[in-house]
């Protein structure tokens, strides 16, 4: 057996063999290169916006620009500073070697972890996206990830998902939810893929069709959520009340657009392992070095145990040294394990407290746990300092589908947990000195909702954003919530 050093050094070398004829690999001599060291020093770290030229000429129908393979798909994520979508080249061999290669390691790992599983005796639900022709080239396509990974499928895997592939590539997401719920309530469903939003709406909306307590009555045989795309811990509460059994297990994955990433390897543990093998070669820019002009950038075999970095990756669908955003702290070296803790851009540290979302969904789980209070979303941001010597702080809407008996004891309780979490946080609320304590709001029931179809926002590749370093999401959600009072 390989060791994952040996696994990466091998990915690394058939990337740049594959890249060598490439417009990109022509322009940066990938033909030279022989080790790490070189490939390090001459190609840039690039973010979305600076590999776009590149993407565009491919979207308009270029071949051979950044990757040698036919591409005909394009996966859409979350928009840009200057547009509302990010699409990210998808390959063929980024299809079948990674991420189907995800999903059949899933699958091999949970059943391995659940020897008793009668998984395949029912169906299984995948509430994906929607994709359409690409408008700058009429031979490809453009979707959510999960749009393009059904639309591949090949016919035999159709046979233990439900409702129809028409039915789940619906782009109206509201029709695509009713459908999903009418189809679907009177069959043996044994599982779910998906994310938490979307599969609690799903979920609600069976209740009220078929008029039972709670999805057991339903599926008495469900046995295991599969999800990603967001923290699942705002959300657990909730779901063991719709799924109230010690048979259901819950997996998560790390799955994006630009790739299948991780898998949730044990039962009981939010730590996912790092899959190596996928086509992907990781590297890691040290959380301290992200404001940096020339940021170190590290590969795998130098990241160090509890510390957090900012992913880097380079993959078979020609996203070469890739800034993807998020950002992850490792909890295991031997094997590789990872925790996703936030997004580059998706933390408040306007007053030096480096707040990120594993902080504050940490937080947020300790205080619905002392208050009884089940919530299904938030956001927060800065306070900022204003004029007679009016202190900052943080500001947060959260909604709640149970909400606490005094909002105020868990505003408290959060505040006293981030302290605790968070000693940069701690340090600016000492006594009140730099950071008053946080303010909250209780936002009626379908707030958000409300809030992400105003905006285009309804669908999988779309999140709720939980931290912002300024007051744009705080300010247009408190209109909302202040029209409807």
């Amino acid at each position: 057996m390989l060791h994952p050093h040996d696994v990466q050094e091998q990915v690394f070398h058939y990337l740049i063999k594959k890249g060598a004829q490439t417009e990109w690999g022509k322009y940066y001599d990938y033909k030279s290169i022989r080790t790490y060291e070189q490939f390090a020093q001459r190609v840039p770290v690039s973010t979305y916006e600076q590999l776009y030229p590149f993407i565009e000429k491919v979207l308009m129908g270029s071949q051979n620009v950044l990757w040698p393979s036919h591409i005909r798909w394009f996966s859409k994520s979350s928009g840009t500073t200057n547009d509302r979508s990010k699409y990210i080249p998808v390959s063929p061999e980024a299809l079948a070697h990674c991420h189907y290669n995800g999903g059949k390691d899933l699958l091999s790992l949970y059943f391995h972890n659940v020897p008793q599983s009668k998984l395949f005796q029912g169906k299984s639900i995948g509430i994906g996206g929607s994709f359409t022709r690409n408008k700058m080239n009429a031979d490809s396509f453009t979707g959510d990830v999960s749009a393009v990974i059904l639309a591949n499928l090949p016919f035999w895997a159709q046979f233990a998902r439900t409702p129809s592939l028409k039915v789940a590539l619906m782009s109206d997401w509201e029709e695509k939810i009713e459908q999903h719920a009418r189809l679907t309530v009177g069959e043996n469903v044994t599982s779910i893929s998906g994310v938490p939003t979307w599969t609690l709406i799903l979920m609600e909306r069976i209740l009220e069709i078929s008029g039972k307590q709670n999805i057991m009555e339903v599926w008495p045989d469900f046995e295991v959520f599969f999800h990603g795309a967001v923290s699942f811990e705002p959300y657990r509460e909730l779901f063991k009340k719709l799924l109230p059994s010690d048979q259901v297990n819950y997996v998560e994955t790390y799955s994006a657009s630009e790739g299948f990433f991780g898998i949730q390897d044990q039962l009981g543990t939010s730590d996912m392992l790092l899959m190596l093998n996928y086509g992907i070669f990781y590297e890691f820019i040290p959380i301290e070095e992200l404001e940096s002009p020339m940021p170190l950038v590290i590969p795998l075999w130098q990241v160090e145990l509890g510390k957090s970095y900012a992913m880097v990756i380079t993959t078979n669908s020609g996203l070469w040294r890739y800034a993807i955003g998020d950002t992850v702290r490792f909890v295991s070296i031997a094997p590789y394990r990872i925790r996703i803790t936030g997004r580059t851009k998706h933390y408040i540290n306007v007053f030096g407290e480096e707040l990120v979302i594993e902080n504050a969904e940490m937080a947020l789980a300790v205080a619905c746990a002392k208050t009884n209070a089940l919530v299904i979303n938030f956001t927060a941001g800065p306070i900022y300092f204003g004029s007679e010597k009016q202190k900052g702080g943080h500001e947060w809407i959260v909604e709640f589908s149970q909400a606490p008996a005094d909002i105020e004891e868990f505003a408290k309780i959060l505040d006293e947990q981030l302290r605790l979490i968070n000693s940069d946080y701690d340090a600016k609320r000492y006594k009140d000195m730099a950071l008053l304590m946080l303010k909250m709001h209780s936002a009626p029931e379908g707030t958000f909702y409300k809030w992400m179809k105003k905006r285009g926002k309804l669908g999988g590749q779309h999140k709720v954003p939980r931290l912002a370093n300024n007051r744009e999401y705080l300010d247009d959600l408190l209109k909302d919530i202040s029209s409807q009072s």
